[in-house]
C-alpha cells in the first residue's frame, strides 16, 4: 500500500492507496539499495540483535476500570511492550492499550469506512471532521493544533476500507490536548451541520459572475485531480477495482473527479452517522503514559453511547476470475516520447493466511523485487524491454494481499512479451526453486529489519498501530500483526529440512492463480485537453440548464461560504482549544555529543556519536566530491549505483547483492551537499559542503565484513560495465520523469535555488528539471561512446575516493568516517574501521586544480555565469492541477537572520497560505519555507487549481503580515491578528519543529552534519533563545523585507499548458513565464 504521510505543515489527509507497499509485523518492509540487512549461512542473526527484545524484563501490566471488560492482555516481547484490549461496555468500543518505555505517545482513532461508490466520501470526510466540533467549535482545531502544538506526528488518512486518525506527542500534556481534540472531532463535528464544510473541503460550484464560466472548486476535488494525472496512480487504482469487482475494493475511496461533484450534503451526513460511531472504532494508545488516565479520558466520551450494531465487515473477494486485460489512457507531453506502461496484477487469496504465510510471503517479495540481483527484477531490467521496473511488488495491507508487477518506457510492440516474460519467470523459479543463497539473504535481510525495528523520524507506536490494524481492522488477533519471533523460528526450520516454501507458494499463489489482471497504460499526448473541454462542455451544459435564480444561488454559496472563511474565530471559540504555555517549553537545546579526532592512518576525521543502537554500528563514510568538473555532476548519481550495482573484481552482481543481504543491514551510497554555517549571519552561497557518503549498518560482530564490503565497492567495483549502466540511466530516467508530474513544488524549489547559489545549481544538474530533461542525452552518451563515458566515470572514482588533506573541509581531511552505537558497539569497531580508513588510496596534495571545478568555484565570481538566468519560468506538464513557486533572497550573505524568521516563516505557512492558497483558493497545499543559512524565502502551492490566484496570495503575504503585527497592537479581542497569543502559538509550533525525535541512525548522522557545517551548540543554543523570545517587531521586520519580493522574486511553475498560457496573457511582458515543456529532452 502506497502510503503518502504528508507534510503537516503542507497538507492533510494522505490518501493511502491500494499498491505499492509490503508491511509486515508493524513496520513497512522497504526494498533494500542492495541486500538489506543479514544474517549468515545458518540463518542466525548476530545475537546483538536477535537477543535485545527477549532480554527485555516484561511483567504482565494492565488496569482495570469498571466501564471497560478486558479481553486480553499479553506481553508483545519482541518490541518491549505490554498491551492489553478492552470493550467499553457501554459504547462497544474496541480499545488497545500499549505499554512501552517510549516518551513519544501515541493515540490513533479508526473507523472501518467502507464505501459503496467512488464519490470519495471517506476521503472528505477525513478532511472534514477535523474542521470543528462540539467542544471546539472554531473553524480548523487542526490548523491551531498544528500552529502551537509539540506534536510529533498530527494527520489523518484514508485507506480503501478504514481511515484513521493518528496523532503524536512526547510531551505528556500537549498530548492529551490533541486526543481530545481528535475524539471530539470524529465524534461530535460540526461538519455534518454546516454543509459550507463539505463545500470547501470536497466539492462546490464556483462562478464568479453570471458571464463567466462554472467551475468547480474543492480541496479533495483538487487532490484527486493531481492523483488523477499520476499514471501509476491510474494504474494502482485501476488494478484494484478490477482485482476486486465484488467488495468495497471495486470503488475509489479517495474520490474520482467525474464522480465527486455527485456527493451530496445527506449522503455526507448519513455516513459518518453510519461509521462514526464508538461500536465500529478501534482506538489505541501506545507510550509511557498512565494506562488508567487514558481510559477515564475515553470514558468521557464513550459514555454517551450506546452499543449499536454496525455492518461494516469487509468481505472476501473469492478468486474467481480468469485472466483478464485491460488498456486505460494516460496523459504525456508532447515532446515525449510514445512509451507504455504496463503490469500484471494478482489477487493472491481469498482466504486468510497463516502468520507464517505472511512471513514467507514477504520473503518472497524480496527474493523476486528486492534488489536489483532479485531474480525477476534483474530479468525484466535485462530484458531491455522497458526502461524501470514498476508495479510495486507486494501489498499486504487490506483484507486480502495483492502483487503487481512490470515495466514503464515499454514500447507499444513490447507490452505482450513483458507479460510472457513475467509468468515464464515466475514458472521456471516454481519448477526450480531459489538458490540458498539467495534465500539466506533475504531471510537475514527482512529479519534485521524487524529486529532493528528503525521507523526514523515515523512514530514507533504509530507503525505498531498499522501492523496490529491490519488484523485488527478485520477481526483477528490484533498482537499477531506486530509479533514475529515464532515464524521467523518456523521459517528457518522448514527452510533447514528442505521444505519448498517458496516455490510452494509461487505455484499457489502466482502460477496457478487465473485471479489476475493485465493493464496496459497507453499514452496519450491528447488526453489532458481532452479532458480540460469535456470538463468545460460538461459544466457549460449544467450552466445552461440553471435558471437565472439557480445561478443566483450558486453565486450566494459561494459568496456566503468565501465569508465564512475569511472570518476570524470568535475570542469564545478560541478560548476553548487547550493550550500550551511558554512554561512548557525547554529553553535549552537538545544536544547530541559527539567527539572528533584524526584517524591513525591520516587524511581522514573520525566523527563518533554515542547511541543506544541495540548492538548495531551505524557508519557514514564520507568523501569531498569538490574537486570534480562541473560538468561531470550529472554522472555522480549514475556513479553511486554502479558501485553497488555490478559487482566487484572478487564477486559478480548477485554475489555482491547477496553478501551485503547476509553480512549487512544494508549498503547504499548517496551524495548530500549543504552550506557552510554562517555563525548567525547568511552564509556564502557558494561556500558549499560537498560529499559522496557510503552508509552502511551492521551488528558490531559484523562490522570487518562491513568495512570489507565498503572497501571492495570504492575500490574494486567494475563500473566499466555498459550493460548495468545503460539500465540504470533508464531507470532513472522513467523514474525522475515520473516524480515531475506528481511533485512539481519541490521541482520548483530546487529550480528556484539554482538560480542563486551554486548548492541550488548542484541539485538542480543532479535531480531538477534539468536532470530530467538531460537524462536522454546522458543515455545516448553511455549507448554510442562508452569508452569515453567510461573513462570519466573511472576519473570520477579516481578523484572522489581518496584521502588526504583539503582545507574547505571540516577537520582539514577529505575523508570523514562517522560511527554510531553504544560505547561497547564503538570500542569493538573501532580497529575495523581504522583499518578501513588505511586502504583508501592517500594523496598529500590539497586540491588545487584548475579549471570550473566546484572547488574553485567556491571563490571565483564566475560562478554566477554559471547559474540558471534568474527569469520567470513555466514548466507544461500533463497535468490537471498546478505547482506555483515564487521567492527569492530577503537577506544578503554576511548579513545577521535571528532565529525568529523561521517563527515568522512558519507563521506565514499555517495561518495565511494555508487560509489563501488552500482553505479560499482550493490548493491541496500552500506553504513558505525560509532558510536561515541562505536567507532566502519560498513559497510553494501543491495541486494547485490556480495560477495567477496563487501569485496575488503571494504577493499579498507581505502586506497581510504587517496588518497582522498592526491588529495585534490595538487589541481588539474580535480581530486579534499577531496578539500575543498568536506569537506564542507560532513559537511552540516553531520548539516542535526542532526537538523532533531522531532515531539512533539518525542521531548519528545529524551529529555528522553538524561537524561537517560547522554549528556549534553555542550556535544553536542562540538560534533557539531568539525564537523563545520573538516579538511583534521581528514580524514586523520580516514582512518589511518581505515586501520586496513582490518586485524581486522569480516564479517557477510546473502546470498545465492551458494554465500558463492563460498567466501569461494577464502578466506584463517582463513578468511572463518562459514556457517550456518539462518532460523531454527539447
Amino acid at each position: 500500500m502506497a502510503m503518502c504521510i504528508l507534510n503537516t505543515l503542507a497538507f492533510r489527509g494522505a490518501r493511502l492507496s491500494h499498491a505499492n507497499r509490503s508491511s509486515f509485523r508493524g513496520h513497512a518492509v522497504k526494498r533494500a539499495y542492495h541486500g538489506t540487512p543479514g544474517g549468515h549461512p545458518k540463518f542466525k542473526l548476530s545475537s546483538a540483535v536477535s537477543d535485545v527484545s527477549s532480554s527485555a524484563k516484561l511483567t504482565a501490566q494492565h488496569v482495570e476500570h469498571p466501564a471497560y471488560e478486558l479481553l486480553q492482555q499479553d506481553l508483545i516481547v519482541e518490541y518491549g511492550a505490554n498491551a492489553a484490549l478492552y470493550k467499553h461496555k457501554k459504547s462497544g468500543a474496541q480499545v488497545l492499550s500499549v505499554i512501552a518505555p517510549d516518551e513519544n505517545k501515541v493515540f490513533g482513532a479508526v473507523f472501518r469506512t467502507p464505501p459503496e461508490d467512488s464519490t470519495g466520501i471517506p476521503h472528505i470526510l477525513e478532511h472534514s471532521v477535523l474542521c470543528g466540533s462540539r467542544k471546539f467549535p472554531v473553524k480548523e482545531p487542526f490548523v491551531d493544533l498544528m500552529k502551537g502544538s509539540l506534536n510529533t506526528f498530527l494527520n489523518a488518512f484514508t485507506y480503501p476500507d478504514r481511515t484513521c486518525y493518528p496523532v503524536a506527542s512526547m510531551n505528556k500534556k500537549d498530548f492529551y490536548n490533541l486526543i481530545q481534540v481528535y475524539l471530539d472531532a470524529v465524534f461530535h463535528p460540526r461538519a455534518i451541520n454546516d454543509e459550507q464544510v463539505l463545500q470547501q473541503e470536497g466539492w462546490h460550484y464556483e462562478l464568479e459572475d453570471i458571464s463567466k464560466p462554472l467551475t468547480y472548486k474543492g480541496v479533495v476535488y483538487n487532490e484527486m485531480k493531481g492523483v488523477y494525472s499520476s499514471p501509476e496512480s491510474l494504474m494502482g487504482r485501476a488494478a484494484q477495482n478490477a482485482l476486486f469487482p465484488e467488495n468495497t475494493y471495486s470503488v475509489d475511496s479517495g474520490g474520482d473527479p467525474l464522480v465527486i461533484p455527485s456527493l451530496t450534503f445527506s449522503q455526507f451526513q448519513e455516513f459518518h452517522a453510519k461509521y462514526y460511531h464508538p461500536s465500529n472504532s478501534r482506538l489505541y494508545f501506545y507510550g509511557d503514559d498512565d494506562p488508567m488516565k487514558r481510559l477515564e479520558l475515553l470514558d468521557e466520551y464513550l459514555s454517551e453511547f450506546d452499543e449499536i450494531p454496525v455492518t461494516s465487515q469487509i468481505a472476501n473477494q473469492p478468486r474467481n476470475l480468469t485472466p483478464k486485460k485491460l488498456s486505460l489512457p494516460f496523459p504525456i507531453g508532447p515532446d515525449q516520447p510514445p512509451k507504455h506502461l504496463t503490469t500484471i496484477n494478482w489477487l493472491l487469496h481469498d482466504t486468510p493466511l497463516s502468520n507464517l504465510e505472511q512471513l514467507s510471503l514477504v520473503v518472497l517479495d524480496h527474493l523476486l523485487l528486492g534488489t536489483s540481483a532479485s531474480i525477476l527484477r534483474k530479468r525484466l531490467t535485462e530484458s531491455g524491454l522497458g526502461e524501470s521496473v514498476s508495479g510495486g511488488g507486494l501489498s499486504d495491507e487490506l483484507v486480502q494481499s495483492t502483487f503487481s508487477v512490470g515495466m514503464k518506457g515499454v514500447e507499444k510492440e513490447d507490452v505482450p512479451k513483458i507479460e510472457a516474460l513475467i509468468l515464464s519467470t515466475l514458472e521456471e523459479t516454481a519448477e526450480k526453486g531459489f538458490e540458498l543463497e539467495a534465500i539466506q539473504a533475504s531471510l537475514n535481510s527482512i529479519e534485521f529489519q524487524l529486529r532493528e525495528f528503525n521507523t526514523g523520524s515515523f512514530p514507533r507506536g504509530l507503525s505498531l498501530m498499522l501492523g496490529m490494524m491490519n488484523h485488527w481492522i478485520y477481526d483477528r488477533e490484533p498482537f499477531d500483526g506486530v509479533r514475529f519471533e515464532n515464524e521467523v523460528k518456523q521459517l528457518k526450520q522448514q527452510i533447514s529440512d528442505g521444505t519448498p516454501v517458496f516455490q510452494d507458494l509461487l505455484r499457489r499463489l502466482f502460477v496457478d492463480n487465473t485471479h489476475r489482471v493485465t493493464i496496459d497504460m497507453t499514452p496519450d499526448s491528447t488526453l489532458e485537453a481532452k479532458m480540460e473541454a469535456e470538463e468545460a462542455t460538461r459544466l457549460a451544459e449544467l450552466k445552461a440548464g440553471m435558471s437565472p435564480e439557480q445561478l443566483e444561488v450558486v453565486m450566494e454559496t459561494q459568496k456566503r461560504l468565501r465569508e465564512a472563511q475569511e472570518r476570524e474565530d470568535s475570542p469564545e471559540a478560541r478560548a476553548t482549544l487547550p493550550k500550551l504555555t511558554k512554561e512548557d517549553l525547554d529553553r535549552n537545546t537538545r544536544e547530541i555529543p559527539s567527539t572528533q579526532m584524526p584517524a591513525n592512518a591520516g587524511g581522514a576525521t573520525m566523527v563518533i556519536t554515542p547511541v543506544q543502537s541495540n548492538g548495531i554500528l551505524y557508519t557514514d563514510v564520507g568523501f569531498d566530491y569538490s574537486g570534480i568538473a562541473v560538468e561531470d555532476l550529472p554522472l555522480l548519481s549514475l556513479l553511486g549505483r554502479l558501485l553497488t550495482e555490478t559487482g566487484t573484481e572478487k564477486m559478480d552482481e548477485v554475489t555482491l547483492s547477496r553478501h551485503i543481504g547476509a553480512q549487512t543491514g544494508g549498503v547504499n551510497v548517496f551524495f548530500h551537499s549543504d552550506l557552510k554555517q554562517g555563525n548567525g549571519v547568511v552564509s556564502n552561497p557558494h561556500d558549499i559542503i560537498a560529499l559522496m557518503i557510503v552508509r552502511g549498518k551492521a551488528t558490531m560482530d559484523k562490522s570487518k565484513e562491513l568495512y570489507d564490503i565498503m572497501e571492495d565497492i570504492l575500490l574494486h567495483s567494475k563500473i566499466g560495465n555498459q550493460k548495468r549502466a545503460i539500465e540504470i540511466l533508464k531507470e532513472m530516467k522513467a523514474r525522475r520523469e515520473g516524480a515531475v508530474i506528481g511533485s512539481g513544488h519541490s521541482f520548483g524549489a530546487t529550480r528556484l535555488a539554482a538560480k542563486h547559489s551554486l548548492l541550488g545549481y548542484m541539485n538542480e544538474v543532479m535531480g531538477g528539471v534539468t536532470a530530467v530533461k538531460g537524462s536522454a542525452a546522458l543515455l545516448a552518451q553511455a549507448e554510442n561512446d562508452w569508452p569515453a563515458f567510461q573513462k570519466r566515470l573511472e576519473a570520477l572514482r579516481d578523484t572522489i575516493v581518496k584521502r588526504g588533506p583539503v582545507k574547505e573541509m571540516a577537520g582539514g581531511a577529505r575523508m570523514v568516517v562517522a560511527l554510531s552505537g553504544e560505547e561497547r558497539v564503538l570500542e569493538r569497531v573501532r580497529a575495523d574501521a581504522e583499518k578501513f580508513v588505511g586502504s583508501i588510496p592517500s594523496t598529500e596534495l590539497c586540491d588545487n586544480k584548475e579549471g570550473t571545478t566546484l572547488s574553485n568555484l567556491r571563490k571565483n565570481e564566475k560562478v554566477n555565469d554559471l547559474l540558471v538566468e534568474k527569469q520567470n519560468e513555466g514548466f507544461v506538464i500533463p497535468s490537471q492541477v498546478n505547482y506555483v513557486v515564487k521567492g527569492g533572497p530577503l537577506y544578503t550573505p554576511g548579513e545577521p537572520v535571528k532565529g525568529s524568521t523561521t517563527v515568522v516563516s512558519r507563521y506565514l505557512s499555517t495561518g495565511y497560505l494555508w487560509d489563501t492558497v488552500r482553505v479560499m483558493g482550493g490548493a491541496y497545499g500552500g506553504f513558505g519555507r525560509f532558510g536561515v543559512y541562505s536567507g532566502r524565502m519560498s513559497f510553494l502551492s501543491y495541486r494547485d487549481p490556480n495560477l495567477m490566484k496563487t501569485l496575488n496570495n503571494y504577493d499579498g503575504a507581505a502586506a497581510a503580515l504587517s496588518a497582522a503585527v498592526m491588529n495585534g497592537k490595538s487589541g481588539n479581542p474580535d480581530s486579534p491578528g499577531l496578539d500575543a497569543a498568536a506569537i506564542l502559538q507560532a513559537i511552540i509550533g516553531t520548539v516542535g519543529d526542532l526537538d523532533s525525535p531522531l532515531s539512533p541512525d539518525q542521531k548519528g548522522f545529524t551529529a555528522f552534519c553538524r561537524f561537517l557545517n560547522g554549528e556549534t551548540p553555542e550556535d544553536r543554543q542562540k538560534m533557539r533563545n531568539e525564537i523563545l523570545d520573538s516579538t511583534p517587531e521581528d514580524f514586523a521586520a520580516f514582512a518589511e523585507k518581505l515586501e520586496k519580493l513582490k518586485d524581486t522574486g522569480t516564479v517557477v511553475v510546473f502546470g498545465s499548458e492551458s494554465a500558463i498560457t492563460a498567466a501569461n496573457s494577464e502578466l506584463s511582458e517582463d513578468k511572463k513565464l518562459k514556457v517550456q515543456q518539462a518532460l523531454g529532452s527539447k
